[in-house]
């Protein structure tokens, strides 16, 4: 009974924290909103017995992005925005697409619902760790795109490193 309440209150707070992120008038709220929206998703997260997302949640998301949101709210000149009138003609296109993404959302748990279960079993989970079995998975079958991403972002490294170092003149 414990557990329902618990999923019960994260999936009524992240949809109605979700709805207040999208409709304030205000940028700096929605973020803020937003920020509270990651706590609960990363409070999800840690009540499924998956620590490691929790933490990437916060210190990724709830660290780094959403301070790069902020700072892009603070950088924009917002006043005229947030005086205009906003949902004034669209409804009838955001209803269609919303009916569209639900319908798409219902396909794809069908599907998902009738897939054949993987060999990562919950028993094997519980029996290693969600960190062991992740790292398992990332260094066998996904070694090759984990290694090309590390490599992406070494040469971005390099590459700002470059464009931010200033020329000296001998």
């Amino acid at each position: 009974m414990l557990p329902k309440l618990f999923f019960a209150y994260f999936a009524f707070a992240m949809v109605l924290i979700s709805i207040l992120v999208v409709t304030r008038r205000n940028p700096v709220h929605s973020v803020l909103w937003m920020l509270l929206l990651f706590f609960h998703i990363a409070g999800l997260y840690l009540f499924l017995n998956a620590e490691f997302l929790a933490a990437i949640q916060i210190i990724v998301y709830a660290g780094a992005i959403l301070v790069l949101f902020l700072f892009v709210v603070f950088l924009l000149n917002l006043k005229e925005e947030v005086k205009a009138k906003r949902f004034i003609s669209a409804w009838s296109a955001g209803f269609t697409f919303a009916v569209a993404l639900f319908v798409v959302f219902m396909l794809s748990i069908r599907s998902f619902i009738a897939a054949p279960p993987g060999k990562y079993t919950v028993d094997l989970i519980k029996s290693e760790s969600n960190i062991q079995v992740l790292g398992k998975v990332l260094y066998t079958e996904f070694l090759f795109p984990f290694e090309v991403a590390s490599l992406i972002l070494l040469i971005a490294i390099i590459g700002a490193i470059v464009l931010a170092k200033k020329r000296i003149k001998i």
